[in-house]
């Protein structure tokens, strides 16, 4: 089994990367927060590695953080959910919001999800709500705070057909790398993101 992973990023898209790793190229599915986290293409990237083997296939699926793969291998742990639905899951909320909604089982957050109806996120409360606080989330500290600007920023990428999650994941990415007090320079950080 492939634990990680470490190289130079080949492509960069919104769910997936293809990491060159000693001349090897590598196809990582990804979630939506370790795609906001990653450099651009031609840039060195570590990836916490997921192996899934099934009989016709070996899928990889590449985290920027050790926590973010053990909360997706814990998503896994609950029947009906696999892979591409825990990435989807993972995909939907920042993952200390996501963790925080199951741990509260917070069934109307965790249903706004798409591809999470009402019957899974009450399951994943029920299944998954010990687990969860365990892993002792509270709020992320590298987490820029959201001002009315990042929060502008955001609907301004919703009203261009973005959906909130990765609307939020992208300004809140670029407001790491330029001024919060600069809408345009925002807005142009994040579509740059979203546009990779």
């Amino acid at each position: 089994m492939i634990a990680r992973l470490s190289g130079t990023l080949v492509e960069v898209h919104t769910d997936r990367v293809v990491l060159d790793v000693g001349g090897v190229g590598y196809d990582l599915a990804i979630p939506l927060g370790t795609f906001t986290a990653l450099p651009s293409a031609g840039g060195k990237a570590t990836l916490f590695v997921h192996t899934h083997v099934r009989e016709d296939a070996i899928q990889l699926f590449g985290f920027v953080s050790k926590q973010e793969k053990l909360v997706f291998e814990t998503l896994l742990t609950v029947s009906g959910i696999g892979p591409r639905v825990g990435l989807a899951i993972l995909s939907g909320l920042p993952l200390p919001e996501l963790v925080g909604a199951i741990a509260a089982q917070n069934a109307r957050l965790l249903s706004s999800i798409p591809g999470v109806g009402k019957k899974l996120a009450e399951r994943l409360g029920v299944e998954l709500k010990e687990k969860m606080t365990t892993f002792g989330f509270g709020e992320a500290p590298s987490k820029p705070a959201k001002t009315s600007m990042t929060d502008d920023a955001i609907a301004a990428l919703k009203n261009l057909g973005y959906r909130a999650a990765q609307a939020e994941a992208a300004v809140l990415a670029a407001a790491r790398k330029v001024s919060v007090q600069d809408l345009n320079a925002l807005l142009e950080a994040a579509l740059k993101s979203l546009a990779r």
